[in-house]
């Protein structure tokens, strides 16, 4: 396992720092668009299949409210303040699950050890995203379902530029890219089934995803990306 050392660049603390200044307005900066958000939470977790389920950048625990019932859930965000507000709601809705501190590049749980790994809004903001999609793999079961929500960077031209252009703000404010190609970065973590579906234009997609590689091929991949860390 890699030490925290090995991952925890610049840019990684950087985004904690962010996410730990902004925690207390977090909600109230998102709340419009929240509005719209909250149908894509609730359709992503009731595709949610049986088994352990992994929640990666849980953030203030807005998706705690869609948790199937009855399900173990884990849930970690790189930021404590976050994860202070994470825990507020969970006792508020009276949810059972694991909140933990965590860092997505670099997952302390062992391989295959999840069913269900899921995350909203989340790959534009971690600094190595396709190292974190490849532990996003490592932790699942062989077959292990990928559900994500995300805004990507859209393949219309002239709305792409844009986004390039305005990446600079949000990633200044509160290190998130609006400018990634998240479904392509899901395929060069080595997931299967990849299919996406827009939800909003084709800059908001939800992401579907299979981890099926074989013990080799794992720890292959597993080691590549471990290695060329930052």
């Amino acid at each position: 396992m890699t030490s925290q050392l090995a991952t925890d660049t610049r840019e990684t603390r950087l985004t904690r720092q962010r996410y730990d200044r902004i925690a207390p307005i977090y909600d109230a900066l998102e709340w419009m668009m929240e509005w719209r958000a909250r149908r894509w939470r609730r359709d992503l977790w009731s595709r949610v299949g049986t088994g352990r389920v992994l929640e990666l950048g849980v953030g203030t625990g807005k998706n705690i409210r869609y948790y199937p019932e009855g399900r173990d859930v884990v849930a970690m965000d790189i930021s404590e303040r976050m994860l202070a507000r994470a825990r507020h709601r969970a006792e508020r809705l009276s949810a059972t699950v694991r909140l933990e501190v965590g860092d997505a590049q670099v997952l302390s749980y062992a391989d295959a050890s999840f069913d269900v790994v899921v995350a909203t809004f989340l790959f534009c903001s971690v600094p190595d995203p396709v190292l974190g999609l490849t532990e996003a793999k490592r932790v699942l079961k062989p077959g292990g379902q990928l559900l994500l929500v995300e805004h990507v960077a859209s393949q219309r031209p002239v709305l792409r530029r844009l986004m390039q252009w305005l990446d600079p703000i949000p990633l200044h404010i509160w290190g998130a890219h609006i400018d990634r190609d998240t479904v392509d970065n899901v395929r060069r973590a080595g997931f299967i089934d990849v299919a996406d579906t827009n939800l909003s234009l084709d800059v908001v997609k939800r992401i579907e995803a299979r981890a099926l590689p074989t013990p080799a091929n794992l720890s292959d991949t597993h080691d590549q990306h471990r290695e060329g860390s930052p």
